[in-house]
């Protein structure tokens, strides 16, 4: 059932679902048939970045392979600092998810005998991604649940609203601020409810180069922290190695799968530069790829994805979604190299939450992107998160059923912000820019510090309360990265380069603790390099 945003109720008894990618989706069947309202800033299946998703969910379903082994690959990516008990439990619930997402009509490929066929990916001991149609998993999931959705009388969707507020009391939710999509300017609806789960995606689009639709701005990670949820790991940024560099933002993805098949990674001079960075070369975890990608273009060198050995006249085939974002940017991916750069793809930190998708604050779950449950450490493996959002918007349905929510409160008299007013487009491809520049692929102190001043003005003085949103992510994870004075996983400094053992635990932060960072940098004598960014 869907609805326009003027029949909106400003209470309701529903389970209020904010995001309509595959956690948000996923989380809604499973609570049928309990009454769910799901808001969705975009028309439902797009600006999802589950969506673009190539590679495919990783599960430990062919003959051979285990849970067990599937969670110790987890574990040797992430940097020391990957939850094991949630590594393996999410592994371990991989199957019976599998088989939901094929009940809801997901037609994932099968090989000849009938069987779900695996593939490999970076850093995966083992063939376990299950694909649909080579690389087009993302798109076929979401339509699906879309679909599914859309059939089920006890979902009410509403679309065209972005959340720009948790209402709490007593540390309780007891609502949200929203707004029209594209409207800004418009007069906020405020509406009450008891029980709110967060499924708003990651938060790439505040990086320049990103792979990542323009609703991942980090939006649902600032409500939950500027309502005082506890956050964790924002430092820890993955930046997808094998971005198509076309000038298109987003920039499209050249799937890990095209290396699980044979795929190369030559400079400009046809050299293979992985060869000499790491035994496992292309297949490497993707921070070392990322760096070593990084590392070729900024020595002028340039960098390639070669696929014409590999696949040749089956990349079409094969590969369907590449292949049409190359020959519409004028590469043909059979005869030519495939140029490449890092772009943020992926954010292993985010709201806090235990193994039901609790967070900090009672009556406020989150689930996909926007959630860290320590199953990805510093580093996600491949194809897993996905299957981490399946997983956790599972839980975080039966951790609901089992709960009785209270009626909502009256709505409050207030306005938690009336700033609305439409970004200034000249403030946020600043600080694109700068956290591309300075919290991107390789990090330093002093330029770290530099974005957490800018950050911490922007999210004070901002006129608009979207770019204060933007701002207050950006801050979690410049204010963290320039705390972590260490090298793990994603997070690379270059003043930091090696791994500090006493540091290898996880961060936990607030939004009021990483301020409380921007002070003390801003009572230090640091270099300047750039001016504050106030919109």
């Amino acid at each position: 059932m869907t609805n326009n945003v003027h029949n909106l109720t400003r209470a309701t008894d529903d389970v209020v679902i904010v995001g309509g990618g595959l956690a948000g989706l996923f989380c809604a069947l499973k609570l049928a048939p309990r009454p769910v309202t799901l808001i969705s800033a975009a028309p439902l299946g797009q600006g999802a970045s589950s969506a673009w998703a190539q590679g495919g969910i990783a599960a430990a379903v062919a003959d051979g392979d285990t849970p067990e082994a599937h969670a110790a690959d987890t574990i040797a990516v992430g940097g020391g600092i990957v939850d094991e008990a949630i590594a393996l439990g999410i592994a371990s619930e991989a199957a019976p998810r599998i088989h939901d997402l094929l009940a809801y009509g997901v037609p994932f490929d099968r090989d000849l005998d009938g069987r779900l066929a695996v593939g490999r990916e970076a850093a995966h001991s083992a063939r376990r991604i299950v694909h649909v149609r080579g690389d087009a998993a993302g798109a076929a999931i979401i339509a699906a649940l879309s679909e599914a959705v859309r059939r089920t009388p006890s979902i009410r969707v509403i679309e065209g609203l972005v959340a720009e507020a948790l209402l709490t009391e007593d540390d309780a939710v007891t609502g949200l601020q929203l707004r029209e999509a594209g409207n800004l300017a418009a007069r906020p609806i405020m509406l009450a409810a008891r029980a709110v789960v967060l499924a708003t995606g990651g938060l790439g689009h505040l990086y320049a180069a990103t792979t990542n639709p323009l609703e991942a701005s980090g939006s649902g990670l600032a409500i939950a922290a500027r309502a005082g949820a506890a956050i964790a790991d924002p430092e820890f940024v993955q930046f997808h190695p094998t971005a198509i560099m076309v000038g298109r933002d987003p920039a499209p993805l050249a799937t890990e799968a095209l290396r699980g098949e044979g795929a190369t990674l030559i400079n400009g001079d046809g050299e293979r530069f992985m060869l000499a960075r790491h035994p496992l070369a292309e297949l490497a975890p993707r921070d070392i790829v990322a760096r070593g990608v990084f590392a070729e273009i900024a020595a002028g060198r340039g960098a390639f994805l070669d696929a014409r050995e590999a696949l040749g006249g089956r990349f079409a085939e094969r590969f369907p979604t590449v292949h049409a974002s190359c020959i519409a940017a004028g590469i043909d991916p059979a005869a030519q190299p495939i140029p490449i750069a890092p772009a943020a793809h992926y954010h292993m930190g985010g709201i806090a939450v235990d193994a039901r998708g609790r967070s900090s604050i009672d009556g406020l779950w989150a689930g996909g992107e926007v959630s860290s449950t320590g199953a990805h450490g510093a580093n996600r493996l491949a194809s897993n998160s996905l299957l981490e959002a399946v997983v956790y918007a599972a839980r975080i349905a039966d951790d609901i059923a089992g709960r009785a929510i209270p009626s909502p409160a009256r709505l409050p008299d207030a306005l938690v912000t009336p700033r609305g007013g439409a970004p200034d487009a000249a403030a946020v491809k600043r600080l694109r820019a700068m956290m591309s520049a300075r919290v991107g692929v390789i990090r330093d102190g002093n330029g770290l510090a530099d974005a957490v001043l800018n950050f911490s003005t922007l999210e004070r003085e901002a006129a608009s309360i979207a770019v204060r949103n933007m701002a207050a992510s950006a801050l979690l994870v410049a204010a963290s990265a320039w705390s972590r004075r260490e090298s793990r996983g994603a997070h690379f400094r270059s003043d930091h380069p090696a791994e500090v053992p006493m540091l290898a635990q996880r961060t936990m932060t607030t939004l009021a603790a990483v301020r409380e960072v921007a002070d003390s940098i801003a009572d230090r004598p640091l270099p300047r390099t750039a001016q504050p960014m106030i919109a």
